[in-house]
């Protein structure tokens, strides 16, 4: 893997990644946040912890999720605010699936704004809808340690147990088939005409999604790079 040293112009920026559930973006946003020593930042993740934790925005959303919506904006955008006020993401972050809509891209936009990050740079994943549905299809996920299993491409080594703690794996309730579908539906109406926006900002780059791990992690440091060509001060 490419060293750090390579792309450090990440810091002090946001890096987006886009694309449709199973396109690949939090196993990459997850080595991509190791190389760079920032935090990886899930808005699902930090919805799930709200529903667990029984906060107020967790019981809004809660039967939400449940129908496999979008949650509203307001919802998201003050869980995020609150979340990049934290002394961690003085030095960037990277956001696996959000923003999700156009409004959330703005309201992001003037948060970065006025933390002083600037642009984000916005990095858009392609994988074809067979891939996709392989992909979701297959995943499970360690109760104990969130470690996360595909039984078609990464099976554990004893079905059902994760490999590293020997917890139970179970399949996320919005990663069942009939909540599947709404996801891609709701990607495709709603999340789609991101690229078009960030587009218009000179900020977006696509990767091939399909490509396996380490082809996908090299391709992202290399535009992550290329971005630094254009912009010194990244």
């Amino acid at each position: 893997m490419t060293d750090a040293s390579a792309v450090r112009m990440a810091l002090k920026r946001a890096l987006i990644f886009l694309g449709p559930p199973g396109a690949g973006k939090g196993t990459q946003a997850k080595r991509m946040a190791k190389q760079l020593g920032v935090p990886h930042l899930s808005t699902g993740d930090m919805l799930r912890d709200a529903v667990t934790r029984r906060t107020e925005q967790g019981r809004l959303a809660e039967p939400i999720m449940e129908r496999g919506d979008l949650v509203p904006d307001d919802i998201v955008l003050g869980m995020v605010e609150e979340r990049l006020s934290r002394w961690d993401c003085d030095e960037g972050f990277i956001f696996d699936g959000f923003p999700r809509t156009i409004r959330q891209a703005e309201e992001l936009d003037e948060i970065l704004q006025r933390r002083g990050l600037g642009k984000p740079l916005v990095i858009q994943f392609q994988v074809s809808p067979e891939t996709l549905v392989k992909r979701v299809a297959g995943r499970w996920t360690c109760s104990v340690g969130g470690e996360t299993y595909n039984i078609f491409e990464r099976p554990p080594k004893t079905p059902g147990i994760c490999d590293n703690d020997g917890g139970k794996l179970i399949q996320r309730s919005d990663d069942q088939p009939e909540i599947v579908k709404e996801r891609f539906a709701a990607y495709e109406r709603q999340t789609q005409p991101l690229a078009d926006y960030y587009r218009t900002h000179g900020v977006l780059e696509v990767v091939d999604g399909d490509a396996g791990v380490e082809e996908v992690t090299r391709a992202l440091n290399e535009i992550v790079k290329r971005a630094e060509g254009r912009n010194g001060h990244l």
